[in-house]
Order: structure tokens, then sequence, then C-alpha cells
């Protein structure tokens, strides 16, 4: 069991999530990792930007919590915790579940000094980097990425 994480899912949070998590696959060994100290360990990284050789050995090894993170980019299982996630909070909010309107919104991220592949300037702003487009709901959540342009 790991340390106590700011990034860490209570046990209420993760039985929340819990069901939105895919079974292990039939015919294999039994799963013998705690799905709870996958997520935190995930968690851990994204939240607080160290690589995955880098997570403190109270957690899962990273080879396997990397594997699980990265089949659960592949098969969509992120998509889909993000949209469920949105759709309850949209249902939490007395919205309809499914966005009826939408906004392109957009992000300038300044980029390294050094780099000049793929980067352009916004004017407004006043930065050089890149700039990332989204559409949101009403409520500011994320609904697609629409990719990123110089």
């Amino acid at each position: 069991m790991s340390k106590a994480y700011p990034s860490n899912l209570t046990r209420a949070q993760y039985e929340f999530l819990s069901d939105l998590i895919p079974e292990a696959k039939p015919g294999g060994r039994k799963r013998e990792v705690d799905m709870w100290e996958v997520l935190n360990a995930i968690f851990y990284v994204l939240l607080e930007g160290v690589r995955w050789r880098a997570l403190p050995g109270d957690f899962p090894a990273w080879q396997t919590v990397y594997t699980y993170f990265r089949n659960w980019r592949k098969d969509g299982t992120w998509l889909h915790i993000h949209d469920c996630l949105r759709e309850w909070t949209r249902i939490e909010q007395a919205r309809h579940r499914w966005t009826s309107e939408a906004i392109i919104d957009s992000q300038s991220v300044k980029s390294a000094a050094m780099v000049s592949i793929g980067v352009g300037y916004d004017a407004g702003k006043k930065i050089t980097g890149r700039k990332r487009f989204l559409t949101v709901d009403t409520l500011g959540k994320v609904t697609a990425s629409l990719g990123e342009s110089s």
C-alpha cells in the first residue's frame, strides 16, 4: 500500500470509478495488482510530472502501471471514463446528459527557446509556441480535442 499522496483517490472516489475499469482478461493469470494502487500511481505521474521510472517504490512496479495506462489509452478506457464523468457532472448540475451547445476554445502554449519546428506566434497573447483547440460544453467540460496548430 502506498503512502498518502495528494494525487491519491479516496476509496469512495475509487469505488465510484471502479465499474469503469476493465475486468482482467479471461484465461490469463489472476490479476495480482490492486487497481486502486495502479490508478493512484498513474495520477501521481500525471500530477507530479515525474517519469514513469521515477515512481516511488511504494507503488506497483512502473512497468505494470505504464502498461495499464498505455492499454487503457489504446482501448478507449480513458475516453470512456472522461465521457462518463462529464455526463454525471452535467446531470448533477441539472443539465441534459448530452451537450446541445459547444464552444471552441483555444490555448496558446509557450514553447522552449530552442524549439522551432511547428511553432507559430499568437499576436494577441504575444506568445511564441503552439495553439491547442478544444470543444467545450457550456459548463467548460471538454467534449473533443480539435488538435494543435503552429
